[in-house]
């Protein structure tokens, strides 16, 4: 039984939710997100909440059934507050900056990386080693978050490069005389 499957999912005040067959809409102050759930699972608005049910007890229906609830919970918390993900840049000359749109990346290279902003995030660069990138779709943010760590990861001997902000890098000691 998915425990988390179970709950249904409460629309937040200023969120208004339709459940149309299997599609789930949400129209919020941040804008608008739909989530399609899988045959296997049976969604339905009752009482304010969206209630999530699996059609059969297999063990696929069962896994589909907590991950479908959690999807519905995520494109409401979008839609109300958005998402945000902050990235630091450590080393000597490792910088960050907005280029128009485009965000343009001082990461050691012989030249600047310049990452071009998807539709829907918006990223911001408030101190020159710090990079907010934020939007109303959870997946989206995280991708690009990745995506723009992925250019310049941290290295574990002096930590330099691109991180997550509050990221743990296990350091490893370098080469002893």
């Amino acid at each position: 039984m998915s425990r988390i499957g179970k709950k249904p999912v409460q629309v937040p005040a200023g969120v208004t939710a339709a459940v149309n067959g299997q599609t789930v809409t949400a129209k919020g102050p941040k804008g608008e997100l739909t989530f399609v759930a899988n045959d296997e699972v049976s969604v339905a608005l009752e009482n304010n909440a969206v209630v999530v049910a699996p059609v059969s007890q297999t063990k696929d229906a069962r896994a589909k059934w907590g991950m479908s609830r959690t999807m519905i919970e995520n494109i409401f918390k979008g839609v109300k507050d958005g998402y945000e993900r902050k990235l630091e840049i450590n080393g000597v000359g490792y910088r960050a900056s907005m280029q128009g749109k485009n965000l343009q990346l001082a990461l050691g290279f012989s030249h600047d990386v310049i990452y071009q902003t998807p539709e829907g995030i918006s990223i911001a660069v408030p101190k020159p080693t710090e990079i907010v990138v934020s939007g109303i779709n959870k997946q989206q943010v995280g991708q690009v978050a990745a995506e723009i760590r992925e250019y310049r990861g941290p290295e574990p001997y002096k930590g330099k490069g691109v991180k997550y902000a509050g990221e743990r890098i296990v350091r490893k000691e370098g080469k002893k005389k």
